[in-house]
């Protein structure tokens, strides 16, 4: 090396900064495909059915580490876990944090500029009460099933127990066919029951307002269809919300002892003593449900069934 001439350590240090180059080079394409490339994840066979869902979803244009996050110490734990463990499959996720809520907020609050189309919650009163006010992890709805990221639609009875549906054809139907981000308790107002059971132009002013409901759980064509269609005219006596009446997760059908909740001195008013007491009449076979006012028109076709016309406005006379 001491006889080497100037032009030989020229050469030598030209290599060697090729070298470091190269080596800087490889070391930073092996990195970006790791940390860039969700194929990376694929080294892990586990990881196929996950890597499938996301290609299928609306996150597929985002990068796995922009969402997941892993200090060096967790990926050699994932690592030694995968090598001697052997785990079959990815386990259960509900209930456990995997993305952070953090990293989800910065497109779906603060507005990512290259993601422009991921929608705000900012708005929603869905996500105002188990976000912001029962500080609910996102992941603990979305995400349950890996990557699938619009929970299924009775996901919601997981935390609710017992808030099934029962009767009269409702039974299975989405928790979000029925509760609503239009109202502030979440409850089903009068017009998302009409969404079923009224005309189209409901259908069609609910579908505009564009509520996170609607969007994503739609009743299906057919149940809308099999719904009975009610006629709630806007004068009716009656303006409080449907599920005063009807108990979707008790009893839906109201019986004459729910309108006694509010009637309770009705029974003794007028003649209507003779007609619930003593005949065991039921209120809905003269007041129609929904409209409620004996008319003139309804007395002359429901009262003459068993004797003759009698006017209404004198029934709750002596």
């Amino acid at each position: 090396m001491k006889g080497l001439s100037v032009k030989g350590w020229i050469i030598i240090a030209v290599l060697a900064a090729v070298v470091a180059a190269a080596g800087g080079v490889i070391a930073f394409k092996f990195y970006d495909y790791t940390q860039n490339n969700p194929k990376f994840c694929l080294s892990c066979h586990l990881m196929q059915p996950a890597f499938d869902a996301w290609t299928a979803n609306e996150h597929k244009e985002l990068n796995c580490h922009e969402c997941h996050h892993l200090s060096i110490p967790e990926q050699n734990r994932l690592l030694i876990s995968f090598v001697f463990k052997h785990p079959e499959t990815v386990p259960e996720r509900h209930g456990k944090v995997i993305v952070p809520w953090q990293y989800c907020i910065k497109c779906h609050w603060e507005k990512d500029e290259r993601y422009p189309a991921a929608p705000p919650i900012n708005r929603s009163r869905i996500h105002a009460k188990h976000y912001f006010m029962e500080q609910i992890e996102c992941s603990n709805c979305h995400g349950y099933i890996t990557h699938k990221f619009v929970p299924e639609e009775r996901f919601c009875i997981k935390c609710h127990e017992g808030k099934e549906v029962h009767g009269a054809g409702m039974e299975g139907l989405a928790c979000l066919n029925c509760h609503t981000d239009r109202t502030a308790d979440l409850r089903p107002g009068r017009k998302k029951c009409l969404f079923c059971h009224g005309g189209e132009e409901v259908r069609k002013e609910l579908i505009e307002d564009g509520t996170i409901d609607v969007r994503r759980y739609q009743p299906a064509a057919e149940t809308i269809k099999k719904a009975i269609k009610i006629n709630a005219p806007e004068d009716a006596p009656m303006q409080f919300n449907c599920y005063e009446c009807h108990k979707p997760h008790d009893v839906i059908r109201p019986d004459w002892a729910s309108c006694l909740r509010c009637h309770g001195n009705i029974p003794d008013a007028g003649k209507h003593g003779m007609h619930v007491k003593a005949m065991g009449m039921q209120c809905r076979e003269c007041h129609r449900p929904h409209i409620w006012r004996v008319t003139k028109k309804s007395a002359r076709k429901d009262c003459v069934k068993c004797h003759e016309y009698r006017e209404p406005r004198t029934f709750l006379g002596g």
